[in-house]
């Protein structure tokens, strides 16, 4: 359910602003939207695991408060952002 190394470096490679970006909330936002996928695909496979579904759950709520976060800095961030990740459907 964790990023090994070369997904982490991919993503970071993919969502960063400068080559030693490594923390922006893109990258942020990026990360949290993997894992939380991966999370989704466990937690459909294993229905009684509640404290996951906890984790999800803040998980879920953290990537909120950081697309927030961005939508107030900058519209254009924000709508770039949810296009490259595909969310909000």
């Amino acid at each position: 359910m964790s990023l090994d190394t070369t997904e982490k470096q991919a993503l970071i490679n993919s969502h960063q602003n400068h080559p030693t970006d490594t923390g922006s909330v893109e990258v942020q936002v990026a990360m949290l939207s993997e894992r939380i996928s991966k999370l989704s695909g466990h937690l459909q496979a294993n229905s009684h695991d509640f404290s996951s579904r906890q984790g999800l759950l803040k998980m879920i709520g953290k990537r909120k408060r950081l697309l927030n976060y961005v939508r107030d800095k900058s519209e254009a961030r924000y709508s770039d952002l949810i296009k490259k990740l595909g969310i909000r459907g």
